[in-house]
């Protein structure tokens, strides 16, 4: 019997399934393990309560203990039949039973692995926009890789499977090539319904960092995955001497209104500008660094009471020169940033700081990724770690 009851009006849009039996071969009571100190079935559920474009969040399982700690970390339940719980059920066969517990049928359906520990919620959403927005019919998490691969042919002998032996081509030569990171799966729900796989039509791909790639099916990818959680546990403080952002992507969600007269409106939080004014009462320095030279970004600015430094080609040299002219020693400076021209400064500080939604590129060479997407209190929350240190 299902455990889905109350059902919301209007029916959702978007539903995230997590598949979580309570038995595992390869690690006992796999889903409950805990990784940075929290199950494994706890980190899945509260990465996709926090995504933006996830109407409900699903656990199908056949364990009461997952089902306990499922509930309280805000997940519906839906109970497994046995049916569909040994270790020959597909993942699709418990979304698909997840699905029949609803009297209306989502448009998008996401199937969600919660044996990957490093689900960022800005991920999710873009999983769900592939699907949505993008114009594919499914959608899911990879990550690039560049190896050599070989396999072992009947008499023993090693042969190559995506490559020449006889030419080795730097990595940079060549082209990339992407591995299912096993975590995020998005699909339309009528094409799903009719493949009954997660792969059909038009599919679309959303690259992670390795850092966010791991899967665990062994007790050596667990211990792995704690050991990185413990390196990236999120900041409890941020003890730093300035603030410097970007503007598009963090101050704002990165989309722009264009008004009948061809000028740009842009969308940001109040709660940002809480954020800044705390800060500023706190006498830390903050400065927004674009590239854009948009008369909305000084406008901020000026709104906020900040310095600005826009249409800006050099980022990273700009930088540098602003914390020349105040004296202050960039190991003792936060930058955040969301895309790919972030980078340089991200790497010139000692707190880089990566917006949940941002690129995986930036997410990776970040020293503290945030929870709030760009536009969505990302500021606020920054500003907050800072404050925490004072």
């Amino acid at each position: 019997m299902s455990a889905v009851t109350g059902f919301p009006s209007p029916p959702p849009t978007v539903i995230a399934v997590v598949p979580a039996r309570g038995g595992s071969k390869g690690v006992p009571a796999k889903n409950l393990a805990t990784v940075g100190g929290v199950p494994l079935v706890v980190r899945a559920v509260r990465a996709l309560v926090a995504a933006e474009r996830v109407d409900e969040v699903v656990v199908s399982t056949d364990s009461d203990d997952i089902a306990a700690v499922a509930a309280a970390a805000g997940a519906r339940v839906v109970r497994r039949p046995a049916a569909i719980s040994g270790d020959t059920a597909s993942s699709e066969s418990a979304v698909l039973h997840a699905l029949d517990q609803y009297p209306v049928d989502p448009e998008t359906v996401l199937l969600v692995q919660c044996t990957s520990p490093f689900i960022a919620p800005g991920t999710v959403d873009e999983v769900v926009a592939e699907v949505r927005d993008g114009g594919h019919d499914a959608a899911f998490t990879a990550v690039r890789v560049h190896e050599f691969l070989w396999r072992v042919t009947g008499d023993g002998t090693a042969d190559g499977v995506n490559h020449d032996p006889a030419h080795r081509p730097r990595r940079q030569d060549r082209e990339p090539e992407f591995r299912e990171s096993g975590a995020v799966y998005a699909m339309a729900v009528p094409g799903f319904r009719a493949a009954g796989h997660r792969f059909f039509g038009r599919v679309g791909l959303v690259e992670v960092p390795q850092s966010d790639a791991i899967e665990i099916d062994t007790p050596d990818d667990l211990a792995l995955a704690r050991r990185l959680a413990d390196g990236r546990a999120p900041a409890a403080a941020i003890d730093v001497d300035a603030l410097v952002t970007d503007f598009d992507g963090v101050h704002t969600d990165d989309r722009a209104i264009v008004l009948q007269d061809g000028t740009e409106a842009v969308v940001v939080s109040r709660s940002d500008g809480a954020g800044v004014a705390a800060l500023r009462a706190a006498g830390v320095p903050v400065m927004i660094l674009s590239v854009e030279l948009n008369p909305v970004v000084a406008a901020r600015a000026a709104k906020l009471g900040v310095e600005v430094a826009h249409g800006v080609s050099d980022k990273a040299a700009r930088l540098l020169a602003w914390l020349a002219e105040r004296g202050l020693d960039p190991a003792r400076v936060a930058y955040v940033g969301n895309d790919l021209r972030d980078i340089p400064c991200l790497e010139l500080v000692g707190w880089p700081v990566a917006v949940a939604d941002a690129r995986p590129e930036v997410r990776a060479v970040a020293r503290v990724v945030l929870t709030n997407a760009g536009g969505a209190g990302a500021v606020r929350e920054v500003a907050d770690l800072i404050l925490a240190a004072r």
